[in-house]
């Protein structure tokens, strides 16, 4: 059993090593449950008053992506699309004008995104570049910089990096809310609303501290009992629909196997053909029960699993720590305690990190390395 200190990979001391990572972003971005104004005034005047950002990112910085679309528009109300940093490039500068366009990427070298940074500094669009590596190309040429505070990830399926974004973007919807209060009457955020969140991400840390090594027990097993699978799909509703993709993108990239990420609603649109004995469902099934729309999307996923058992699937559900219901319709169950909904995103990620892991070794691989990738696409 691996030890808190001595590990076979670079990617499991990675997974570790996400609550430091954690606590130090939290300590340069929100020290004391503040926002830094330091950061966060160069950020909020590049936005501006703009209605619109785009976000320009590929790979796990995609769903990164994803998952802050749907955060800043809920709590700010400004229009954010997704943009495939390798499309981007290509669209029509007409479509492009007057907005605000952040990159992510881990390495701050993608040389598609790279690309789509310079598209939009070419065009004069203020930018926001979000990477990992300190003095990277974007980050020097970028409008404003919001660097992520991972540490230098050396395995190349990105673990730490990820969730690293997550809460730089989760923090940054918070700034946009505060910054456009005021200007739609239907977002706003007070300062009691702001401390609040802001404590609860100071806990998290210490939270995913606490869960870690029952979240590796618990995978190591699943992963032996799905040792023969060589198909999964990984359904998510809301912001677990884009962990649900990066579930599926680490299983793909660690351990070489078939796996598709779909909205929990489309899965009867066609890919339910794919149900079948031998391709287990990984369904996010957790709930922030202080939200009536988290509830409501729980509640649709609970329903789809009563589906799915009628129809014999094998299902692994990530659910909130004793939920008793969704553990009576789930072949296995893997619990993370309740929290709001975008910090549940970033939590739930790890169990699914570590499912790719385990696989990856039943097979033999090199996980660190794995085959035809680079930490860094440097040509397109």
């Amino acid at each position: 059993m691996t030890t808190a200190t001595v590990f076979e990979h670079e990617m499991l001391r990675e997974i570790y090593q996400q609550p430091k990572a954690l606590a130090d972003t939290i300590e340069r971005y929100a020290p004391n449950g503040k926002l830094a104004t330091d950061v966060f005034q160069p950020v909020a005047d590049a936005l501006g008053s703009r209605s619109r950002l785009v976000i320009a990112a590929s790979g796990s910085s995609r769903h990164a992506g994803l998952l802050a679309e749907l955060i800043i528009e809920d709590l700010s109300g400004i229009q954010v699309d997704v943009e495939y940093a390798s499309e981007y490039s290509y669209r029509s500068e007409k479509a492009l004008t007057n907005t605000a366009v952040m990159v992510i990427s881990q390495s701050g070298e993608t040389a598609d995104t790279l690309a789509a940074l310079r598209k939009a500094n070419g065009i004069g669009n203020e930018t926001l570049a979000i990477t990992n590596v300190d003095e990277s190309t974007m980050e020097r040429e970028a409008t404003v910089s919001f660097p992520t505070i991972a540490g230098r990830e050396r395995a190349i399926p990105a673990t730490k990096s990820f969730t690293a974004q997550l809460l730089n973007l989760y923090l940054l919807a918070l700034m946009s809310a505060v910054s456009r209060d005021g200007i739609d009457p239907n977002y706003t955020m007070d300062a009691a609303e702001l401390k609040q969140r802001l404590a609860e991400v100071a806990a998290l840390p210490g939270q995913i501290e606490a869960q870690l090594r029952g979240w590796e027990e618990a995978m190591h097993g699943v992963a032996y009992q799905y040792r023969e699978a060589k198909n999964f799909l990984f359904l998510g509703r809301g912001i677990h629909y884009p962990i649900a993709r990066e579930g599926a993108l680490k299983l793909k990239e660690s351990a070489y196997l078939h796996a598709e990420g779909y909205p929990s609603g489309e899965l009867k649109h066609g890919p339910n053909a794919l149900v079948a004995e031998g391709t287990p469902l990984v369904m996010i099934a957790t709930v922030d029960h202080s939200d009536p729309d988290s509830i409501q999307r729980y509640e649709k996923v609970v329903q789809l699993m009563r589906d799915m058992r009628d129809q014999h699937a094998s299902i692994l559900a990530i659910a909130n720590t004793g939920d008793e219901t969704v553990a009576s319709l789930a072949d296995h169950t893997v619990y993370v305690a309740e929290m709001r909904e975008p910090l549940l995103a970033i939590c739930e990620t790890i169990p699914l990190q570590l499912l790719s892991y385990w696989m990856a070794i039943n097979n033999g691989i090199d996980v660190d390395h794995p085959r035809n990738l680079t930490k860094a696409v440097l040509a397109e």
